[in-house]
């Protein structure tokens, strides 16, 4: 097995494990832009975002707000940034789905998840949403 974060689950590879259940785990990233930015991944391998199944992805954001809280309290962060990279095109460095929880704090330089793309003159599309509505409605 060569998912870094697979190994971490089974104890072959060392992490400092914030939180373990039989679904989900959270531990400090290792190599972190922010004191405290932790991973929160299920135990299953699982590569992409949409590939989980609902059930594990509300106990995956469940840990994640827990995780967040303490987190909060040990370093009195102001706030936080939490994104998921999905895919080799988003930036997904390790295959296997990871939701970063990264405490922000003032005068830290870094920025809103809107600086990722470049300002464009885009518009929310009524067709594209008839689109997805049909195929939400169909399954």
């Amino acid at each position: 097995m060569t998912c870094p974060f697979c190994r971490i689950a089974q104890g072959q590879l060392f992490a400092h494990i914030l939180y373990a259940d039989a679904d989900v785990l959270a531990f400090l990233d290792a190599a972190p832009m922010a004191p405290g930015h932790t991973l929160v991944v299920p135990q299953a391998h699982v590569e992409r975002f949409v590939e989980l199944p609902e059930e594990l992805a509300g106990k995956l954001f469940a840990v994640a707000v827990r995780v967040g809280r303490a987190l909060q309290e040990v370093l009195s962060a102001p706030g936080f940034t939490v994104g998921l990279n999905d895919g080799r095109v988003a930036g997904q460095g390790v295959p296997h789905v990871h939701l970063h929880i990264v405490p922000r704090f003032v005068g830290d330089g870094g920025r809103s998840l809107h600086s990722l793309l470049p300002p464009r003159p885009l518009r929310p599309d009524p067709e594209l949403a008839a689109r997805v509505r049909a195929r939400l409605n169909a399954t």
